[in-house]
């Protein structure tokens, strides 16, 4: 209950005058809240005024501790209260809870110009603050080793117009052709140093052999 009649006539005033208001909220019959501005608005704050048995001879006590408030800096809270126990000096002796709830709403620009507005940014459905994050590191490409057939079959494939880009297999030729010559020129010598007929014939399935090596070769 109310400690005296100025604040139960005070009670049923604040009743009468914010019914409906979502803003204002009764905790007791001697404590009141008043939200000044709507909910998400990031300059919003909660005033909360209690009486004290001596009320209204002497000073409400007046408050901005609620959790409403936790994003208010410190300062900002204490110029609040400052600015509000000028208007408690002014009104002393007289029912003032109006006076103070008006007050805070009429001037919240004034009263919050200098509260930071923090800045919040979605990432991938999660909040983060400032970092964004840092990306992996790209792995560098490995470069693949073709093996000498996959050489030869690269090697193999023509051009748009049907034909294979000049110079495709030079060192293919130049290595075949040094083995065929050695080859011819060492059955000639071998002929012509040999002397008897079985030799010559030996060599002859000797290059044979490696005729053949020279046709299957992946060179």
């Amino acid at each position: 209950m109310a400690a005296n009649e100025d604040q139960e006539m005070e009670l049923e005033a604040l009743r009468s005058i914010y019914e409906g208001d979502a803003c204002f909220r009764e905790l007791s019959p001697i404590s009141f809240q008043y939200r000044v501005g709507e909910s998400g608005d990031p300059k919003a704050f909660l005033v909360e005024v209690s009486w004290p048995e001596t009320y209204p001879q002497t000073a409400p006590v007046i408050s901005m501790d609620a959790f409403f408030n936790n994003t208010i800096s410190s300062a900002i809270k204490r110029s609040i209260l400052d600015k509000l126990m000028v208007e408690v000096e002014a009104n002393l002796g007289t029912a003032m809870t109006y006076t103070l709830f008006e007050y805070a709403k009429d001037n919240k620009e004034l009263l919050m110009e200098n509260q930071p507005v923090s800045t919040v940014t979605s990432v991938s459905n999660s909040i983060a603050i400032g970092t964004p994050a840092v990306p992996a590191s790209k792995k560098k490409d490995k470069k693949e080793q073709l093996s000498k057939t996959q050489k030869r079959k690269l090697a193999d494939k023509t051009d748009n117009k049907g034909e294979l880009p000049r110079g495709w297999n030079w060192v293919d030729v130049i290595k075949h052709v040094s083995i065929f010559k050695l080859s011819i020129l060492m059955l000639k010598l071998f002929a012509r140093n040999s002397k008897n007929c079985c030799s010559f014939w030996v060599m002859i399935c000797i290059f044979v052999k490696c005729f053949k090596m020279l046709s299957s070769s992946d060179y």
